[in-house]
């Protein structure tokens, strides 16, 4: 028996008529007819989390994991030979707290085992309870999410689905390095908390700039550690399936792209969709979005390259920068496999360090470009603050 098998319950599909080569018939199954899956030769579990008793604003999206599942099951595989694992839902708790503790406690487990979970929410005040699966790994992370707005909330009041990311960043012990926002929207988001996340030298970027060069989004999700979508950064008009689904926000197709962007990331271990509510959905259409991101995040995980940097490896064609009068220097490589760049940033003098260090981030060839130009690379100067 597995070490978190009692965390969960069997599933339950509309349908068990499925074509021979549809993915159900790839997925092992924790249903009422299969035992728990067995997860020795996994790669990928899928599991959802009827948690929504902190989504105030939403309550419903519990009810998402099987929606999802019947969407998901009648794809096709494509090019990859998934092995892959449906562990079942985690029911809500006795508390809230017993179900954080339960998806903590599933994701530690998981990645420990090289076992990239996928968790089908519920409310996004979940993404905690990810973050917090990775407490005893003795790593920094850095946590992405898409998201209309920051979700912060104050430090004294309870974790909500609008309320859980200043946990994450409160948290002690302290395991967070970076966080990043992506396709945020001015008007829902209190200047306040924009000014906290400068200060704090996160990356937040506007849905606007995101869209207008959706391959700018890569380098931001290859850097991640673990991602957090929320569904309602998609416009109402493709997914409506939320009590505040907004007007403006990404198009399925745009969704779909960063799904598998996040599948390619070679560092990514967990991902997270939350918020989706069957109760307002339309036909089906929301559901059936977030089964085909889930297609794109396998497909793109199956498309790893494995191509980070070294020194040693001469795959890689490296440029040397010098800008601002030689007050600065950057390397950059460029992965001669994928054509994925990154930046090479060192730690501050200030630091004292008695052996040169350098740390290397995911950039794109416009970074590139503006050092070329004498120009510092935002996310350079932010990570270079941080290290300082």
């Amino acid at each position: 028996m597995s070490d978190i098998q009692h965390f969960f319950k069997t599933i339950e599909l509309s349908s068990d008529t499925f074509a021979e080569n549809q993915l159900k018939n790839y997925i092992t199954s924790y249903t009422s007819e299969s035992d728990f899956p067995e997860l020795e030769e996994i790669d990928i579990a899928i599991l959802g989390v009827c948690e929504d008793r902190r989504a105030y604003t939403n309550i419903g999206c519990a009810f998402a994991p099987n929606k999802v599942r019947d969407y998901l099951y009648s794809l096709y595989p494509g090019s990859f030979k998934p092995r892959i694992a449906d562990l079942g839902n985690i029911e809500a708790g006795h508390d809230v707290e017993d179900t954080y503790y339960a998806l903590k406690s599933t994701v530690d487990y998981l990645v420990r085992k090289n076992i990239v979970p996928i968790i089908i929410g519920g409310s996004q005040d979940l993404t905690y309870a990810q973050f917090l699966g990775y407490e005893k790994l003795e790593q920094t992370i850095n946590v992405v999410t898409i998201d209309a707005a920051f979700d912060l909330g104050n430090h004294d009041e309870e974790t909500t689905n609008t309320a859980y990311l200043g946990k994450i960043i409160l948290h002690q012990p302290n395991f967070l390095f970076n966080y990043s926002n992506i396709g945020y929207q001015t008007y829902l988001v209190n200047h306040t908390s924009l000014g906290m996340m400068n200060k704090l030298y996160f990356d937040t970027y506007r849905l606007g700039q995101v869209r207008d060069a959706i391959e700018e989004a890569e380098p931001i999700i290859r850097h991640a550690d673990m991602l957090s979508f929320d569904i309602s950064a998609i416009k109402h008009s493709d997914a409506p399936a939320h009590s505040m689904a907004q007007p403006n926000g990404f198009y399925s197709e745009e969704a779909c792209q960063m799904m598998r962007y996040a599948g390619m990331n070679d560092k990514l271990t967990s991902v997270g969709i939350y918020e989706i509510n069957p109760e307002y959905d339309t036909q089906g259409k929301t559901s059936n979005l977030a089964a085909q991101m889930i297609w794109c995040f396998m497909d793109g995980f199956y498309s790893r390259k494995h191509d980070f940097p070294s020194r040693t490896n001469p795959d890689y064609v490296k440029f040397h920068v010098v800008l601002q009068d030689e007050k600065y220097e950057i390397n950059f490589f460029k992965s001669k496999k994928t054509n994925r760049w990154w930046m090479e940033i060192p730690y501050p003098p200030s630091k004292g360090l008695k052996f040169e260090r350098h740390t290397l981030l995911p950039c794109s060839y416009k970074d590139y470009e503006l050092a070329i130009n004498n120009e510092i690379p935002d996310r350079w100067w932010q990570t270079y603050q941080k290290l300082s």
